[in-house]
């Protein structure tokens, strides 16, 4: 090979082509997909292969004057260290074509090691683009160029999309820049640094992330699924009704089958309130800033139309007990007069009064006297039986 500079050889590059004969078990991945099996997470110590073919240009002086857009070939064995990150050694091969018409090249060899960060795997999607996984990378390198021994790095960045609902083979672009580093003052080389930009499309190969239908866990999902199908669920949200707090409405499963009250949490035995109800003081009048907490009540009343409730009115120590018996019954009332106002009806309320025989606080404090004047929710479901309506 005829050599018009040393630097010739400094380039590097992805090859023309390259053939890799996969055939994908695309039949198989369309039934794991609809199978409702979900990717088992990627185990520490997983391998995949990945190749990158693509071509190459040259984009710093001298290089970009003695040679052409070439092509190359870049082979990396990843084990995966954690969800987000493989290392592995790498191995690659470019060649440049010159500008001469003697059909000269200059050639590269590159071997090193490197990390590379990405999406996980393992994404649950049933589509193969939402599971897609970004990544970027960047190698340590020693490369043999024609007689030289120097040192370089690179990084790149791309997208890889699975080929089927298996996850074993992954596909995408890249782009990867690579920097040949020049020993200073060589006599009769050139001492620039090489600089070559590489694009192409990666193929990669894995262990999958799909559960095996023979799976002992796959097993127990399917069981699980099953039972859930034959279990009443009346709102049909997913939440069967022997564990769904609210059986009449649905609601998402991470909030008990209920629907997000900004103002209340309906729990199994009672309606929680995240605001307190305000009354005049020493009156058995609400005041305006608990209108608000209590229009929550009552849509959360109707929307679950199957909870009978009793309103339970507290007061402090303060006065005398007659005095807060009395207070505390009035409150309570209060609360349900304003609930059937506003559509609730009456045969689902039952009101309460406590005085000060049930304190949540202590009535030592102003503090603790103030938690103490508070009406409570206390939700009762009604139960049918069998064949009942």
């Amino acid at each position: 090979m005829t050599q018009r500079s040393p630097l010739a050889h400094s380039a590097k590059a992805a090859i023309t082509g390259v053939a890799l004969l996969l055939v994908a078990p695309f039949t198989q991945a369309s039934e794991a997909e609809t199978s409702g099996s979900d990717p088992r997470p990627a185990q520490i110590g997983d391998f995949s292969l990945k190749v990158e073919p693509g071509v190459a240009l040259p984009l710093t002086h001298p290089q970009s004057q003695l040679f052409k857009v070439g092509g190359g070939q870049s082979i990396k064995a990843l084990w995966i260290v954690n969800k987000y990150m493989d290392i592995g050694p790498s191995v690659s091969f470019m060649a440049l074509p010159t500008e001469n018409s003697l059909g000269d090249f200059g050639t590269a060899w590159t071997y090193g090691a490197g990390l590379r960060f990405r999406r996980p795997h393992d994404v649950p999607a049933r589509n193969g683009f939402y599971a897609s996984s970004p990544w970027v990378d960047a190698d340590a390198l020693y490369v043999r160029t024609g007689g030289l021994n120097r040192l370089g790095i690179d990084a790149a960045a791309g997208l890889s999309v699975p080929i089927g609902g298996s996850r074993v083979f992954w596909i995408g672009p890249f782009v990867r820049y690579l920097h040949i580093l020049q020993y200073p003052n060589r006599t009769g080389f050139d001492n620039h640094d090489a600089k070559i930009l590489s694009l192409g499309v990666s193929l990669e190969v894995g262990t999958g992330v799909q559960r095996e239908r023979g799976d002992a866990a796959a097993a127990e999902v399917r069981t699980i699924t099953k039972e859930t199908f034959f279990c009443p669920d009346r709102d049909n949200d997913g939440v069967p009704d022997n564990v769904d707090h609210c059986p009449d409405v649905a609601g998402p499963v991470d909030n008990w089958g209920c629907p997000l009250y900004q103002k209340l949490v309906v729990k199994r035995d009672k309606l929680e309130l995240k605001e307190r109800i305000y009354f005049a003081w020493d009156q058995a009048i609400l005041q305006d800033v608990s209108f608000p907490v209590l229009d929550e009540v009552v849509q959360a009343l109707k929307d679950n139309k199957g909870f009978r409730v009793q309103v339970e009115g507290h007061t402090s120590s303060e006065g005398s007990d007659d005095h807060n018996q009395t207070l505390s019954e009035k409150r309570a009332d209060a609360v349900v007069d304003y609930l059937v106002g506003h559509g609730i009806g009456k045969e689902r309320l039952v009101s309460t009064g406590f005085a000060s025989a049930v304190p949540v606080d202590t009535n030592a404090t102003i503090a603790g006297r103030e938690n103490n004047r508070r009406v409570e929710f206390v939700v009762h479901f009604i139960i049918l039986n069998d064949g009942s309506k």
